[in-house]
């Protein structure tokens, strides 16, 4: 058996999903990718992928082998490169994920421009408003907004956005500008909150100024699992609406909405773009790294500019 073959042989199953997807991917045949699994797994002797006609899963070894082989085989492929061709364009494939807003705005633009620039790749970029692992979904890239946990995760930063707390100028007009976060509270009933529907209708809003924290109850009137339906609620006046930085950052510039409270506003929020390894980053992951950090971070910079506010 040819245990590099068949390594890449497991890898490319894990990544693609199922047998079938990955022989279409490599252009073999489903036995022979079922051969090579099976021979692989013989040779090490333990089971690699629980598998069904329906279904198949990592087992906990199989996981742990995944995360080596990927190593190694980037590794390889760095030093073939370094070998045969040191000024050689990268080639192959990558998977990239990204919040849906921030991914539609600023990373499908530039993942367009490398391709454009690197005839030799190709992408597919999957936008979640969820943390994804990239380990065990196989990404090479992503990009996340938010403090990070401790990981053997690799991370550059990007750089940051704040949060704002924002309405329409129509709306502040009929309910008037809230000076404190107790304006906001749900007892009051002054004010109309948007807010998003995977953290509850009802809960608490963190405010904070300079040592000082407050936890506001709060009744959202609209909530949504979704930013632009969230956005689009407040550009119409229902209510007071808390986003990122950047997804506001048009409607405040041309004063579709205002911001109120930003002395309130908790520290802004890190952006990172995270990969699972930096020693044996493949050559095609590296490209993409040089090419899109400065891209994001002047993006980044750009909307971050200060808002409009209630006055």
């Amino acid at each position: 058996m040819d245990k590099l073959k068949a390594m890449t042989v497991f890898v490319g199953i894990v990544e693609a999903g199922s047998l079938t997807a990955a022989a279409e991917r490599a252009g073999s045949s489903l036995a022979s990718v079922v051969r090579q699994l099976a021979a692989l797994e013989h040779t090490l002797g333990v089971r690699l992928i629980n598998r069904t006609t329906r279904r198949m899963a990592l087992t906990d070894e199989g996981r742990a082998y995944f995360e080596r082989c990927r190593r190694l085989l980037a590794d390889i492929d760095d030093m073939e490169h370094a070998l045969t061709d040191r000024e050689q364009a990268p080639a192959g494939r990558l998977l990239i994920t990204a919040p849906v807003m921030f991914g539609r705005l600023h990373v499908a633009p530039i993942v367009s421009d490398f391709l454009a620039a690197f005839p030799g790749m190709r992408a597919e970029l999957i936008l979640l408003d969820r943390v994804v692992d990239l380990l065990d979904e196989g990404f090479d890239l992503a990009v996340r907004i938010g403090s990070l946990p401790d990981s053997s995760l690799v991370a550059a930063r990007l750089g940051e956005t704040r949060r704002v707390l924002c309405a329409s100028p129509g709306y502040l007009q009929r309910h008037g500008v809230p000076t404190v976060p107790g304006d906001l509270a749900a007892q009051r009933g002054q004010h109309q909150m948007v807010g998003f529907a995977r953290f509850g209708a009802m809960g608490e809003w963190v405010f904070q100024q300079n040592n000082q924290r407050e936890r506001i109850a709060l009744q959202e009137r609209f909530a949504t699992n979704q930013v632009p339906v969230a956005l689009d609620a407040c550009l119409k006046g229902l209510g007071i609406g808390r986003f990122l930085g950047y997804q506001v950052a048009d409607a405040l510039a041309d004063g579709r909405l205002v911001s109120v409270l930003d002395d309130w506003m908790p520290p802004p929020e890190p952006v990172h773009l995270l990969m699972p390894s930096g020693r044996l980053m493949s050559s095609r992951v590296r490209a993409f790294v040089n090419w899109a950090s400065p891209h994001l971070r002047a993006a980044i910079s750009a909307r971050n500019a200060g808002p409009a506010t209630a006055d």
